[in-house]
């Protein structure tokens, strides 16, 4: 039986209840958007309810250990193949052991949900330190980012901590939806109208502040004219900031 659910954390969490409450042994767990249509394997699409999410979330905190809470969800953001089905078995076996099972790296399942989870984690990292914003005229700073995980909300804590008095859009290409934060809250956006570039997320100059152009072009000749060419060494340079991330570094624009 293959489970269908709505692509959420939530969605997923229902499924896992689901599990739990009737019994239920799926040979695969997809999200919709990955469905593939076949005619010899059943389906079920299961709704999500965020009473059942919360229930099995709240569980599964008490399973385990305190620096190691956020695990599943991070692991769950990779969206790698397979990770939903390890996840159902790792999250069957924490509520099934007396002790912590994260560090039981001798089975299939844990390990491939704390690859997943730390590659997650990781990249999180990196969008906070490669992250660039562009100040339009309206206002608002607008920050495209491309990762390779759906890591863009792991990053709104620290964003509506350091920007808190500031307009500010974060806007992923790849995935296309955003975050947009009013100086109150933050809410997810879909922007159906682009007026940036939708590979490097440019925003053109007649639409940037005055300011920010005049301060982008000076970036760009200060990291110009500091440059030491006879020091310089591109391999280790992309071991430190990967190539994905140029594009949207306004020195490499």
């Amino acid at each position: 039986m293959l489970l269908v659910y709505d692509g959420t954390f939530e969605g997923f969490l229902t499924v896992v209840f689901e599990c739990y409450s009737r019994k239920l042994e799926p040979t695969n767990i997809c999200a919709e958007k990955n469905l593939q249509e076949t005619l010899f394997i059943g389906k079920e699409y299961i709704r999500t309810e965020t009473s059942h999410s919360d229930r099995v979330w709240i569980g599964l905190q008490q399973k385990l250990s305190p620096e190691l809470k956020q695990l599943p969800y991070s692991a769950f953001l990779s969206g790698e193949a397979g990770i939903e089905m390890a996840l159902l078995n790792f999250i069957r076996m924490a509520f099934a052991s007396p002790v912590h099972i994260e560090g039981n790296f001798g089975d299939m399942d844990v390990l491939m949900v704390r690859k997943a989870a730390r590659r997650v984690m990781q990249e999180a990292r990196r969008m906070l330190q490669f992250i660039r914003f562009q100040r339009t005229l309206d206002d608002i700073y607008f920050a495209p980012i491309s990762p390779d995980y759906d890591v863009i909300a792991m990053t709104l804590k620290h964003l509506k901590a350091r920007f808190a008095d500031q307009l500010w859009l974060v806007y992923d290409l790849k995935r296309d939806y955003g975050f947009f934060y009013n100086l109150k809250s933050v809410e997810e956006v879909t922007l159906n109208e682009k007026s940036f570039n939708t590979s490097s997320g440019a925003v053109p100059l007649n639409l940037l502040q005055e300011e920010e152009a005049v301060y982008q072009s000076m970036w760009k000749g200060y990291c110009q004219n500091i440059t030491i060419h006879e020091r310089l060494n591109p391999k280790l340079q992309k071991q430190h900031m990967p190539i994905r991330y140029w594009k949207f570094l306004p020195e490499r624009m």
